[in-house]
Order: C-alpha cells, then structure tokens, then sequence
C-alpha cells in the first residue's frame, strides 16, 4: 500500500501554497507602503475591472476569499477612507453596490507599478510564454471547479450608474 504522505497531490498543493503565500507576503508589505492590506486591495482591484468599476456587494464576497460580513467589513473601511462608496441598486432595495471612488482609483494607480513589477520578478519572468497561458488555462480550470461563483458580477448586465465615479 502506498504512503499518503508521499502523494505527489501533496507536494502539488504544497507548491502551490508556497507561491501564493510566499508572493503574498512579499505583496503585503509593497501594499503597506501605500496603506493597504491585501484584502483592502482585493477589493480596489476588482471593483476597478468590474463594469462601471462596481459590484453588489454580494459579488464582491463570491469573488474574494472574505465572508459576506468579512467583505462588509473591508468595504467599510474603504468607505471611511474616501477610497470606495456605496450606492444603492434601482432596481433591488435589498442589493448594494460597491463602488471605486477616483481616490481609489488613484491609490490603485499607485501602487500597480510596484505590484506589477513583483508579479513579473515572482511569477511571469521564471516562466516562458507556453508555460505562462498552461498556467493561466490551468489556473481558470481549477479555480472554475473550487469557487464556481468567483466571476459573479464580471460580466452582469447592471444599468450606469447615474454620476460618473471618474
């Protein structure tokens, strides 16, 4: 009988977590400079690639590793802090929006070319052109099976917002 502990699933998901924390913990302290936390960032990043760079607030929780009340929580610091608001959906008195303020937008634009250059020094430069789209497909596969609503809101066909946000 084989040993569990030598599974080469082990050492796959180990690998893996040793990347994304290793990248992690080199981002943090990138976003700390600019003062954010990796779940503040989170937050920006997505709501400036969503359409009309926002999402309900639901969305937001499917897309991230945070809670409902865990993402409430960050959005609400991002509120006090100018860089995200709130505004209510027309058509779903229950639903909320999150929306990127120009001060977040602003803080993104700061802090991605010092966040872009540790994606390419970690992630993009060991790997060769092939091995970066197997990885991405790769990637979407497991990510598609593991958190199937992690693109909600991507592409909701949601109505302009009435004031531009930027």
């Amino acid at each position: 009988m084989p040993d569990p502990l030598e599974d080469p699933r082990l050492t796959l998901v180990g690998l893996l977590a040793e990347v994304f924390t290793g990248m992690e913990a080199e981002g943090a302290g990138q976003l700390a400079e600019h003062g954010l936390a990796n779940a503040e960032f989170e937050v920006l990043i997505r709501l400036a690639r969503s359409p009309h760079r926002r999402l309900r607030m639901t969305h937001l929780a499917a897309q991230t590793s945070l809670t409902t009340s865990g993402i409430t929580r960050v959005v609400d610091r991002l509120v006090a802090r100018g860089l995200v608001s709130r505004e209510a959906c027309p058509d779903d008195r229950r639903s909320t929006y999150a929306v990127i303020t120009a001060s977040g937008l602003d803080r993104l634009e700061a802090v991605l070319p010092q966040h872009l250059d540790l994606i390419d020094r970690w992630l993009v430069a060991p790997l060769d052109d092939e091995q970066l789209r197997a990885l991405e497909s790769a990637l979407r596969t497991v990510r598609d099976a593991v958190r199937p609503d992690a693109t909600a809101g991507a592409v909701e066909q949601i109505p302009e917002p009435t004031a531009p946000t930027r």
